[in-house]
């Protein structure tokens, strides 16, 4: 089951409380990898998979506010 029928088959409720997880989980990404990058670490691979992770996790977060809060235009 991909990742949009599983979000389309739960109730506004539960989206929701998804939406907070996966909210914190991106601001926990984000200061991740600006702690890695302050460091000046050289393991570009795990900022670049910190990165694409972060990615994912926007794009579950606007799909979810899309379904949540639809952009109905009177």
């Amino acid at each position: 089951m991909n990742m949009l029928s599983d979000l389309s088959m739960k109730s506004d409720e539960v989206l929701r409380v998804e939406l907070e997880e996966f909210r914190r989980q991106h601001r926990d990404l984000d200061e991740a990898i600006h702690a890695l990058e302050e460091r000046g670490t050289s393991d570009r691979l795990t900022i670049k998979r910190l990165k694409q992770q972060k990615l994912r996790l926007k794009d579950r977060i606007s799909w979810i506010e899309d379904r949540l809060y639809p952009d109905i235009i009177a």
